[in-house]
């Protein structure tokens, strides 16, 4: 009896040990800036830790806030948060980390810790088209213009946020952007557009009816189809 207890506790002892190496597997240090729905500032800038798990996702801010997402139905990218509100995972940073959409606010997650999100692909109110090439072997002597940062309000169409989506729809067409595709998120719906004149990526974002928001992806990949 005494061997076969002492057996079970260190069965037992091995699989705290795994279990708590894998949790710590899934967890990784990050940067994260928070911004409130359809605004340009961040709230809130700093350290956090990102943890992924049988696919739900736990965001640790550095000021002890928590936001915790569970998968929400069979689309990937797709959960409700610990208040049961729809969350969305969206592209836009490629390998430089990931987009979460909540119902109130955006969290810009980034796997460099080295730099704030400012230095990034972060909109802080900084100049979202930066150029680039006056250095980089551009032969022409011509400075080429970046893709906005992702989150970065669409100008062109900013008036058009809180307005009918049924009725809007036209006058976006009408300014030169095409519809690619659209992707449902509990009760919001995302769309994204490509812009004629630059082929940039945006997305709208509708709730209710109404556009909410209208911003630049900072990336081609949601607006394939």
């Amino acid at each position: 009896m005494k061997s076969s207890n002492s057996f079970l506790a260190a069965a037992l002892a091995i699989a705290s040990v795994s279990f708590t190496v894998s949790v710590k597997a899934d967890t990784v240090n990050a940067r994260c800036d928070v911004f409130p729905k359809g605004e340009d500032r961040a709230t809130s800038s700093g350290s956090c830790t990102f943890s992924q798990r049988q696919g739900a996702v736990s965001i640790q801010l550095e000021n002890g806030r928590r936001y915790d997402l569970r998968p929400s139905g069979n689309r990937p990218g797709n959960y409700r948060d610990q208040t049961g509100r729809a969350a969305y995972r969206q592209a836009g940073l490629d390998d430089k980390g990931q987009i979460y959409r909540l119902a109130t606010e955006s969290i810009f997650v980034y796997w460099d810790t080295t730099s704030s999100g400012q230095n990034s692909g972060n909109r802080n109110g900084r100049v979202a088209a930066r150029q680039h090439g006056q250095n980089s072997g551009n032969r022409n002597g011509r400075v080429a213009a970046s893709q906005p940062d992702a989150g970065t309000t669409v100008s062109q169409l900013r008036d058009l946020v809180g307005a009918r989506a049924g009725q809007a729809e036209n006058t976006v067409k009408e300014r030169g952007y095409q519809f690619v595709k659209s992707s449902p998120s509990g009760d919001s719906v995302y769309s994204y557009w490509l812009e004629g004149r630059t082929n940039y990526c945006v997305t709208i974002l509708t709730e209710q009816g109404r556009y909410q928001s209208i911003v630049y992806t900072g990336g081609s990949g949601d607006c394939q189809k």
